[in-house]
């Protein structure tokens, strides 16, 4: 018995030895003490002084790739729009001469009327039908994820492909005219009319767009209480009316998102008028958007870099602005 006490006695640790331990086991952790292979305190004191500069390293090649790909390139537009140089002239300060021309340059007026329906013609059908597609693919029922990916497909398709696809559909040879001439309606001019061309390049930019921001939407949907709907359908609610009442305040600050991405992109539109209109801009250039004028007049051997760079800055400076009108509309139904 006095045997059996003694050991059990000599293998229990006082509170201050096993807290001692634990300290102990803390420091070498840390590499405090100079055994079991633990760092000297000194090493731990150097690594956190270069804690401040670590960062600034990690992001070094991020930087310096905006700074080269990005900011160089939009500091430049903004310096030879000032200056009248040309593809392979350097050319020389010229103040506000390239703005003055502006104003009375009719195609830069023509590519502003069409840069500003497209963003009329595009925008509210880019806010409102991906919301209503989106709440159409939300619902978990069998088959939902082939809709999904069928109506996600035109966003990940190249714009050329998209662009030559709907141009073969809507040629006077394409498609569409021949299935208008076997009903007896004639064939219609989508390529070759001057509105009805633009019309078609808007039909493409929404069709391409849908899928993109409808998963915006879904996103957003996802985080709408599903308590709201149901009380606003005790309340007697129908859909409708639970659409105009729960989902449309709900996502209000997507839609928001949603109109000024679309609005920048719209107003920047280039491709789908591009390849539809072709190199000329449409019949008699009347087709010409902004991006498209830049393009032709500062490329080639003769191209007016000046020229086109203000452009450029005239383009920037239009899009920051529906930007912030969008902006200061969302702020004012805030308040």
């Amino acid at each position: 018995m006095a045997s059996s006490s003694g050991t059990a006695s000599s293998s229990t640790a006082s509170p201050g030895e096993v807290s001692s331990g634990k300290a102990s086991a803390v420091a070498v952790a840390n590499g405090d003490g100079h055994g079991g292979g633990g760092r000297p305190a000194g090493a731990v004191a150097r690594v956190r002084r270069q804690l401040p500069t670590s960062p600034w390293l990690f992001a070094a090649p991020g930087l310096l790739v905006v700074g080269i790909f990005i900011l160089y390139p939009f500091v430049s537009t903004v310096v030879n729009a000032f200056t009248d140089r040309r593809t392979l002239i350097a050319g020389e300060f010229v103040g506000l001469a390239n703005f003055r021309e502006l104003l009375h340059d009719e195609m830069f007026w023509i590519g502003l009327r069409n840069s500003t329906l497209y963003v009329l013609g595009v925008v509210p059908a880019l806010v409102l039908l991906p919301l209503l597609l989106a709440l159409l693919v939300q619902k978990n029922i069998p088959g939902i994820a082939f809709f999904r990916s069928a109506f996600y497909t035109p966003v990940v398709a190249s714009i050329v492909v998209v662009g030559l696809i709907w141009v073969w559909l809507l040629d006077e040879r394409g498609l569409v005219n021949s299935l208008l001439e076997a009903i007896g309606v004639g064939r219609i001019g989508f390529l070759s009319d001057q509105w009805l061309l633009l019309l078609s390049a808007m039909t493409v930019t929404v069709w391409k767009g849908l899928g993109y921001y409808m998963i915006i939407y879904l996103a957003a949907l996802a985080n709408v209480p599903r308590e709201l709907h149901e009380a606003a359908a005790v309340d007697g609610a129908g859909a409708v009316r639970r659409f105009l009442t729960v989902t449309v305040p709900a996502v209000r600050s997507t839609m928001v998102l949603v109109g000024a991405l679309s609005s920048v992109a719209a107003f920047k539109v280039f491709s789908e008028v591009y390849l539809m209109a072709g190199p000329g801009g449409g019949p008699a250039g009347e087709d010409t958007t902004l991006v498209m004028l830049v393009q032709r007049t500062g490329t080639g051997l003769t191209g007016r870099v000046g020229y086109a760079s203000a452009i450029s800055v005239v383009v920037f400076v239009v899009t920051v602005a529906l930007m912030l009108l969008v902006l200061r509309a969302d702020r004012k139904e805030d308040a």
